[in-house]
């Protein structure tokens, strides 16, 4: 088979941009490779020594280079050997988004210890349901989260990070008294434990070992979103979950300057993009939503790259975010445990705001029936992916359904004649009603785009003639009489959808629930509902209605 020419050039092109060419790069990678393996501690390692001075991070308690990281970091790895913690262990991570974080992750990696993210949104019960699962060994947590482990077993150590005293120190009692001495290159190697973030009981662990395969991968998003050397990343979506700590690590494996918050607030994000005049946003969809929602204006300009995962875009958020901040909305497709797998370019988005994109390079993907046969073009039917990214299954040892070499993510989509990915939603999610199958992303998208709607999800609840009704539950302005809106949405969806997908029920609420990744809980939405404004079921008439005078303006 000839070489594909455009390939060959479009994949230097990447290599070029991301430094691979680079001497200097590839010295400094190699010696930290040799120091630490193919750890997390390599990634900054080989920053520190290619760009000592280069800001690493800033967060709320002020600026730290990859150097200054590099040093601290080791000191803490050996305060916490000192403490009993050492290769092989599992080891947990309870922190928000601060340079505690950061540096207990890569303290951890250079003892070659087997990382646990925790959650900190995590209910306490589901909380120590995980920890004592997982078998953990020591538990790094913020200082107002140590109450949430006091019915912890004492064999676990606790090591409190608490950033906001002793002069940003974030271990205080390892980071400024230890001596600073190499530790000897971890014997595991760094195997991280990710949690899904799934909506239902308490997540499960994930585990996906780097190397090869994940240097494959990464370099496929490369391509497809136009990352570059010393950019500068305000990242705001959690570091616990795989899309937040993954965007964490490509940053300083690209020498990039990192800006993290804490607590994530619409505003402040906004100050710190116009601030720093940064390059790329890291965000899920809900996140772009409320700012969105703001009345604050900031410039935006400097923004090259607004890359949105996590869950899928609703609405009409990509048309908004384009027209508002201009063509630089990026969205992923993928799933803890596949990694990503595809990318909606901003002309994607443009052309279809609902569009999943196009595969990652070295990712295939199929849509299958449920006996596993390929599906005809534009048919829908089970997303499966073959990914070098594959996890090796959960810590409780179950697995995700396999097909041949693919995996079922447990998503519905199809694919178009030019291999772009449309997702449909989850395949629990599927409504069926009156024998018909119906797909909420369809329905909320066409809500989104109606009048005086802020938020919209379509759930199916238990109907006695239809077997399922498809309810909505919707979000409104604050100024619009919700007795007025039920007849303005049928009236406007009649235009969109088709009369089985048009919603028989229609309740109205303050804001929608949700985890701590922005994903709404819709088991939560198929019972009865504290809402406000007429609903036809006899739960949602029965529930007091709530006040809406704290409800924030839109639109």
């Amino acid at each position: 088979m000839a070489p594909n020419v455009g390939a060959i050039r479009d994949a230097l092109g990447t290599a070029r941009r991301v430094g691979a060419f680079d001497p200097g790069r590839t010295l400094s990678l190699g010696l930290a490779m040799a120091a630490w393996g193919p750890t997390t501690a390599t990634a900054y390692s080989s920053s520190a020594l290619r760009h000592p001075r280069r800001t690493a991070l800033v967060d709320d308690y002020g600026r730290l280079t990859y150097l200054q990281l590099d040093l601290r970091t080791s000191r803490v790895a050996a305060g916490l050997r000192h403490l009993g913690v050492d290769s092989g262990q599992r080891v947990g991570i309870l922190c928000r988004n601060h340079r505690g974080f950061v540096e207990a992750n890569i303290a951890l990696a250079k003892l070659g210890t087997r990382v646990v993210y925790l959650n900190p949104g995590l209910p306490t019960s589901q909380l120590l349901t995980v920890i004592e699962r997982e078998e953990l060994s020591a538990v790094i947590v913020d200082r107002d989260l140590i109450g949430r482990l006091d019915d912890l077993s004492n064999d676990v150590l606790r090591v409190v990070t608490a950033p906001e005293d002793e002069d940003a120190w974030s271990f205080p009692r390892l980071s400024r008294w230890r001596p600073l001495i190499q530790l000897p290159r971890p014997l595991a190697q760094d195997d991280p434990i990710v949690l899904t973030s799934g909506t239902t009981g308490a997540p499960k662990g994930t585990v996906r070992r780097p190397g090869a395969s994940a240097l494959s991968a990464t370099f496929g998003l490369l391509g497809a979103v136009p990352y570059e050397r010393g950019d500068v990343m305000v990242l705001p979506a959690p570091l616990f979950h795989a899309w937040g700590l993954s965007q964490l690590i490509l940053a300083a494996t690209l020498g990039q300057t990192v800006v993290l918050r804490r607590t994530f607030d619409a505003e402040t994000v906004l100050n710190d993009v116009e601030a720093h005049g940064a390059d790329i946003l890291i965000a899920v969809p809900v996140m772009l939503h409320r700012m969105l929602n703001t009345n604050h204006e900031a410039d935006l300009s400097s923004l090259r790259i607004t890359a949105s995962s996590g869950s899928a875009l609703p609405g009409d958020l990509a048309t908004r975010w384009i027209s508002t901040y201009g063509p630089n909305l990026y969205s992923l497709y993928g799933s803890t445990e596949v990694g990503q797998v595809s990318v909606a370019t901003p002309a994607h988005l443009i052309a279809d705001p609902a569009s999943g994109g196009e595969a990652l390079k070295g990712i295939d993907v199929r849509i299958v029936d449920e006996d596993g046969a390929s599906v005809e073009v534009g048919q829908i039917g089970r997303i499966v992916v073959n990914s070098s990214m594959h996890f090796e299954g959960y810590t409780d040892g179950g697995n995700k359904e396999m097909i041949d070499e693919f995996m079922s993510i447990g998503d519905l989509g199809w694919l178009d004649a030019d291999g772009v990915l449309h997702v449909a939603g989850r395949a629990d999610d599927m409504i069926i009603s009156g024998g018909e199958n119906i797909y909420p992303n369809n329905i909320e998208r066409a809500l989104g785009g109606c009048a005086d709607v802020d938020e919209a999800v379509v759930v199916g609840v238990p109907d006695p003639d239809l077997g399922q009704m498809v309810r909505a539950v919707v979000v409104i302005n604050p100024l619009v009489e919700a007795s007025s809106m039920t007849a303005r949405l049928k009236k406007a969806l009649r235009t969109e959808l088709a009369s089985h997908e048009i919603p028989r029920q229609f309740v109205y609420v303050d804001e929608l629930p949700r985890n701590a990744a922005g994903k709404v809980l819709r088991r939560q939405l198929t019972g009865a509902i504290d809402g406000v404004g007429p609903a036809t079921s006899a739960a949602a008439k029965a529930a007091p209605s709530r006040s809406r005078s704290n409800r924030k303006k839109s639109k």
